[in-house]
């Protein structure tokens, strides 16, 4: 088949989910599909990968959109409904580039995220499928809960609104919209029932997936007591996430296991996160071969609190076979049972037990990751992923047939 893939971010190098998915995707389906790419370069650094994704992709098109634009784009949401998260990848370059494609020269069109669905508002081929990391909504109603400073919770919620108002208003236009769990799939069915909608909006499963050969078991590297906390760390969640480890969860595991300690790994780290530094927290920053800092853990937390979708950092932990401790967050999705290689938990004294357990019980830990290494393997490879998405390509393809 012929495929158009629309991506809301050069897809390379592949350290971040949205360009992650992307680029490990269409590793595996170049290999019997004509891929080609259109995409939104963020930075002039961007428009040097594209002989990193030549093997891949047939043609690459690349729209520069420049920092002062999106801030720009920003500043427009104060005079329009569209949501922040949309208008920020607002291009009229990108749209015409859009306009001057002739879709039924492709048998199947990948829309990545929300905010490439704009481009194609009110002009959805019948091939083309709309693909979201989360539902994007019930993220931001979570920050908006969340959230305790007035003027924060204002703005969370006014986001939240507007998110809600594009979503419903996007996803009946496409044939077919993907999520990658369970708890995603339902919360958007049930706003499409609320809104009484005569369009059908059909919502399907799409797991986020792990790369089996660089994500690997090797307990050989496992230093005992080592806990790991992965993730872009200017994020919110994972800022979030980190504050509220170390000030709720993590003393009581010191008091039990003093000599343990706590790594933080990720790229831009804020200064609220540099500044958890201590002599049990490890802030790292970037970290290039994530892969082998994972074999060193003994176990990964992610005490997200707010958020949606599936946690990368958990399926990779899983895949390397190493014990997790999570809040709901990084558990949904998983079709894993609590105890088979991961564990989830709302009060920070059960996470903290729990954690506890697995640091003082290194044989158990390594028993207990290799139940969430065969989840792994079974249901989140990327070659099972896309052989799913394949499905849904040719799916597509007898629609456009069909109404054609």
């Amino acid at each position: 088949m012929k495929i158009l893939f629309v991506a809301n971010r050069v897809p390379y190098p592949p350290y971040r989910g949205d360009k992650l998915k992307i680029f490990n995707l269409a590793k595996q389906l170049s290999e019997a599909h004509e891929l080609h790419l259109i995409t939104i370069a963020e930075d002039t650094l961007d428009l040097s990968y594209r002989d990193n994704l030549t093997p891949y992709f047939k043609t690459i098109e690349m729209v520069y959109l420049s920092k002062w634009k999106r801030q720009l784009n920003v500043l427009r949401s104060l005079f329009n409904r569209k949501p922040l998260q949309v208008n920020y990848f607002s291009s009229s370059k990108f749209q015409d580039l859009v306009g001057s494609i002739d879709f039924n020269d492709f048998d199947a069109i990948h829309v990545q995220h929300l905010r490439m669905s704009q481009f194609f508002d009110g002009q959805v081929p019948p091939q083309a499928i709309l693909d979201l990391p989360d539902a994007f909504s019930l993220y931001w109603k979570r920050r908006k809960e969340r959230a305790k400073n007035p003027f924060v919770k204002w703005f969370n919620t006014l986001e939240y609104n507007r998110l809600l108002n594009f979503e419903q208003k996007i996803l009946p236009q496409f044939g077919l919209n993907l999520v990658c769990n369970q708890e995603d799939k339902e919360y958007l069915s049930n706003l499409q029932k609320e809104k009484e909608s005569n369009h059908r909006v059909r919502i399907e499963l799409l797991p986020n997936g792990v790369d089996t050969n660089t994500f690997s078991r090797n307990h050989s590297n496992m230093q005992p007591l080592r806990v790991l906390f992965t993730g872009n760390m200017n994020y919110a969640p994972n800022v979030d996430g980190v504050h509220y480890f170390t000030r709720e969860i993590w003393p009581l595991v010191l008091e039990e296991v003093p000599n343990a300690t706590f790594i933080i790994a990720g790229q831009k780290p804020v200064d609220s996160v540099k500044s958890l530094a201590s002599n049990t927290i490890e802030v790292t920053g970037f970290i290039e071969d994530l892969a082998h800092e994972y074999t060193k853990a003994h176990v990964l937390v992610a005490p997200l609190r707010f958020g949606a979708g599936t946690q990368n950092k958990v399926l990779e932990a899983m895949a390397t076979a190493i014990p997790v401790v999570c809040t709901d967050i990084g558990f949904q999705g998983l079709n894993a049972d609590q105890g088979q290689g991961i564990w989830s938990f709302t009060e920070p004294s059960d996470f903290a037990l729990q954690l506890i357990g697995l640091l003082k019980d290194t044989s158990l830990a390594k028993s207990k990751g290799l139940e969430g290494e065969k989840i792994i393997k079974e249901h989140f490879s990327w070659t099972s992923i896309s052989g799913k998405l394949s499905t849904y390509f040719k799916e597509m393809n007898k629609k456009k047939s069909t109404e054609s």
